[in-house]
């Protein structure tokens, strides 16, 4: 079976630790900011770590393990 090709998008988009955690940005931070509060925005910061079936299912279009 030939080898899978990795998604381009999600590869720019998240991060692999070296544990294997994945690791992407925030959801909610990119529009209608005026109505969100300094502290609420400030959470859209950094990076969070991604768990359940959304990190095994990126994983794979990763090619991770």
């Amino acid at each position: 079976m030939p080898k899978l090709k990795t998604h381009s998008g999600s590869k720019d988009r998240l991060k692999v630790t070296k544990n294997g955690k994945l690791l992407g940005r925030k959801n909610g931070g990119n529009h209608l900011l005026e109505k969100k509060s300094k502290s609420r925005k400030r959470t859209y910061a950094g990076l969070k770590e991604i768990v359940g079936s959304t990190e095994r299912n990126l994983k794979r279009k990763l090619g991770v393990k």
